[in-house]
């Protein structure tokens, strides 16, 4: 049976009818490219409601509510710095009682199920049942392009529940490497039936493109979020992928929201670009943001400009500029939440994750922001849409 987002994709008129390919959903995709481009760098008008920690995602029957600031665990997988796991697991449990009790992870992310599993029974032993049921851990499942059977797809989520130590996954988000083969939407079929089965509680996506995205939904497959990059120097969900979220209610996560720390006031009046001349980009992540910035994006010089506009919204309102930059993001259309990484045990962020609860950015705030953000080059032209960057 097909899912009330696929029966919603049919009776619009760009979306509607047929197809099960990719060409097809391309031709009504840039139909919904044109109709938003005016729209890239519009922020939405921060409401009660969306300033609330907790959202629910859903799709159908199958919902999970999360905290709209979500711990990332990528910085477990080596390259931030030696992870004890103890210092680790008590540094995740200080994080969940300031509520931010959101963890996302991956089969591929070094220890951070493992550490997971750890770190949830540490709750069920020592927290209130409350606690306990507000904690979500969210993993992602990256395998090979191989067949996938049933069996296939059924091993590997078993392997993620035994390192997380749950019966059912709160969410499992699917990643694909090539389009050109098929074999996505036969893994996503087995993941729906565990989900039916009780052996996760949500599907969803990473790194999926609005082409595909249309095509799983069209094959009823009940997808209740996509988790992609997106920040202030990234606006590309914003151009295609927002739109059918919309229609679809599919919600959005993302990543790299606060470029890996280049989007704070270490990096304020400084010059990467120079050897030596600034802080150190000694993280994975750092070095990964800061490519997108200068190939990319219009160069170290515009992206000091973006600082300095960070800088006199965050001073205005007596937060830190990171904070400022999730919001924004928080306040784009179709997002549900948005990752902060998290270094175990080496650094913490806690009260800077928590001020974007409290913070409501104003039309002033919002229009400064969108000034600058527009002044950088059109990534869905140079990079493409939404996860074309690990396919090129």
């Amino acid at each position: 049976m097909a899912s009330p987002a696929a029966a919603s994709l049919r009776q619009h008129p760009l979306l509607g009818g047929g197809g099960g390919g990719a060409t097809a959903p391309r031709r009504r995709a840039c139909a919904l490219g044109r109709k938003a481009a005016a729209a890239a760098v519009r922020c939405a008008t921060t409401t009660e409601e969306e300033i609330t920690r907790r959202i629910t995602v859903k799709n159908g029957n199958d919902s999970l509510d999360i905290c709209r600031v979500l711990n990332g665990m990528w910085q477990t997988s080596g390259g931030w710095g030696r992870i004890d796991r103890d210092d680790a697991v008590e540094a995740m449990l200080r994080y969940a009682d300031a509520g931010l009790s959101t963890f996302d992870m991956a089969d591929h992310y070094g220890p951070a199920e493992d550490l997971y599993g750890i770190f949830i029974n540490r709750v069920r032993r020592e927290r209130p049942p409350e606690l306990l049921a507000e904690v979500r851990g969210l993993t992602k499942w990256v395998p090979p392009p191989v067949k996938m059977t049933s069996s296939y797809v059924r091993q590997n989520v078993d392997i993620s529940r035994k390192r997380m130590d749950v019966p059912s996954l709160d969410m499992l988000q699917f990643h694909w490497w090539d389009y050109s083969n098929p074999g996505y939407l036969d893994a996503l079929k087995h993941l729906a039936d565990l989900e039916g089965e009780g052996k996760i509680k949500t599907v969803a996506l990473t790194n999926f493109d609005t082409d595909r995205l249309h095509v799983v939904l069209e094959n009823g497959i009940p997808i209740v979020s996509n988790q992609v990059q997106h920040s202030i120097v990234d606006m590309r969900p914003q151009r295609r992928m927002a739109e059918l979220c919309q229609l679809s209610g599919v919600k959005l996560i993302t990543y790299g929201t606060v470029m890996g720390g280049l989007l704070s006031e270490k990096f304020l009046d400084t010059n990467v670009s120079i050897p030596f001349a600034g802080p150190p980009l000694n993280t994975p992540s750092l070095q990964k943001y800061k490519r997108v910035n200068g190939r990319r994006v219009g160069g170290w010089s515009l992206f000091q400009s973006l600082l300095q506009t960070l800088k006199r919204v965050a001073s205005k309102h007596g937060v830190s500029m990171s904070t400022v930059a999730v919001r924004y993001i928080l306040d784009q259309t179709a997002v549900a939440g948005s990752m902060v990484g998290v270094r175990l045990g080496l650094a913490e962020h806690i009260v800077d994750c928590n001020a974007v609860f409290s913070l409501a950015l104003d039309e002033e705030d919002v229009g400064s922001i969108n000034e600058v953000s527009r002044k950088g080059r059109d990534l869905l032209e140079i990079i493409g849409d939404c996860g074309d960057e690990y396919r090129r």
